[in-house]
């Protein structure tokens, strides 16, 4: 076991250590002693994007089979050892990775190490045809409940079919097809398994109250022994051109509550100064009651119900900008259409001002803050910086990259890419009976919406 990182020290007064395994687990450990519990966040670099054609859902599926039993560990035996110790769990699967996480009182921190472990280094010997068969069944119903069968419910399925071309990595959602889930195989999970959920191809992080020294001997003494493997082939290019070059769009006749537009702007790649500008342009658009876009259709216009838009970030391809408007009752779209190319413009042509930019800027350190401030928050960022982007440290210093953004990037990244000619349209028109507007004229969190949409969530299907 080597050690690769020292302490380091930040504006934020937050500290990470850095050590790898032999085997090439990296592990992560940040002490804090300010409340007796202890996070473990174990990051697999395997999503959506390393899926094939004919086998989309693969990434979902597996997430769920890990929490089928291992060797040590039968059926449902990983949630009631964790709850029974006073703790929470989850699970999630995204187009970039996969990730497991429990929160547990700080004495509870050695059994939360050891069942990550056991999961990692003897699921194959659990894994069998009632077990996937359990599971498929599973996330088909999460299929039907979540997608197939609610208003809008396919909408971000759709729209990122069409922001990322036929071929493409991430031209299909963490979800999956039925097709594809129904022709998965025993011996496809077994080898999805050898390949991605590997120590080398992971990142652990242990956040709270520890003993560093004890930590990294309990990870080493349940985790050490799983044996390398290096045999996983390299993701696909996801890389696109900056700007789609025309408008994309596509218009669904449904029993929705109401009109709907809905679009997918290209954007820069997460990890970026440019991606933080934009992250910034989007919320003094579409962040909330005082945003932009809310009071022109919302509250002036009275055009819409609610009107949002937020930041689906990706480091292995182009960003999403994720607008979503509800149309008010019979308001055609096409006049809010031109109400928000008309906001657009006026943005890339004068770009915020500084009350604007101060309020933007202040919204997203709290959101930053708030991710930072609880133990699971943190480890769950450790492992992003270090899967995505090779730096666990880069997670402690987020704060001070969007603070020092200026009024001039975010209104160059507006005129470069919030253009007409670079977005999906989803046109959503009522069919079932007479249009209803939403109940209430609140703004929503468009970029917490289109990330829980990019997500599959384990413990949210009642599997606990």
């Amino acid at each position: 076991m080597g050690h690769t990182a020292t302490p380091e020290a930040h504006s934020s007064g937050l500290t990470a250590t850095e050590h790898r395994l032999a085997n090439g687990l990296r592990v992560v450990l940040s002490e804090d002693h300010l409340t007796p519990v202890a996070a473990v966040c174990l990051w697999y670099d395997v999503g959506s994007r390393h899926e094939v054609k004919g086998r989309t859902g693969l990434a979902h599926l597996f997430e769920h089979l890990m929490f089928q039993g291992s060797a040590s560990v039968h059926g449902n035996g990983h949630f009631e050892l964790v709850q029974g110790a006073g703790g929470s769990l989850n699970g999630t699967t995204s187009f970039e990775r996969t990730n497991y996480f429990e929160t547990m009182p700080a004495h509870q921190l050695e059994l939360a190490l050891w069942l990550e472990a056991d999961r990692m280094g003897s699921l194959l010997t659990a894994l069998d045809l009632e077990s996937l068969d359990n599971q498929r069944d599973v996330v088909k119903n999460e299929r039907r409940q979540r997608y197939d069968n609610v208003p809008y419910g396919t909408s971000f399925e759709r729209i990122t079919a069409l922001a990322y071309p036929e071929g493409h990595p991430y031209h299909h959602t963490p979800i999956g097809s039925m097709a594809d889930l129904d022709a998965a195989s025993l011996e496809d999970a077994q080898a999805f398994f050898r390949t991605y959920y590997a120590p080398g191809n992971a990142v652990l992080a242990v956040v709270g109250d520890i003993d560093p020294e004890r930590a990294l001997a309990w990870v080493e003494k349940y985790f050490g022994s799983i044996p390398a493997h290096d045999g996983k082939p390299q993701p696909r290019d996801g890389s696109l051109p900056d700007v789609m070059g025309g408008q994309l769009r596509e218009v669904i006749e449904e029993d929705v509550p109401s009109r709907a537009l809905m679009a997918a702007y290209r954007l820069p790649h997460d990890g970026s100064r440019e991606s933080d500008a934009a992250d910034l342009a989007l919320t003094v658009l579409g962040g909330g009651e005082s945003s932009r876009l809310h009071n022109r259709l919302v509250r002036r216009d009275r055009s819409a119900v609610t009107a949002g838009f937020g930041l689906l970030r990706l480091a292995g391809a182009p960003s999403l900008g994720w607008l979503d408007v509800k149309a008010s009752s019979g308001v055609e779209l096409t006049a809010i259409e031109a109400a928000v190319d008309e906001e657009l413009a006026r943005f890339a042509e004068e770009g915020p001002t500084a009350e604007e930019m101060e309020r933007a800027q202040a919204q997203l350190e709290r959101e930053w803050l708030d991710r930072l401030a609880t133990v699971a928050g943190r480890a769950d960022e450790l492992c992003r910086f270090a899967v995505l982007f090779g730096d666990p440290q880069l997670a402690l210093t987020a704060v001070d990259r969007v603070l020092s953004i200026t009024a001039q990037e975010v209104q160059a990244v507006a005129a470069a890419r919030l253009r007409p000619d670079n977005r999906a349209v989803l046109v959503y028109e009522p069919t079932g009976g007479p249009e209803e507007a939403g109940s209430d004229g609140e703004g929503s969190d468009e970029a917490a919406a289109g990330q829980a949409a990019a997500e599959e969530t384990e413990q949210e299907e009642g599997e606990a």
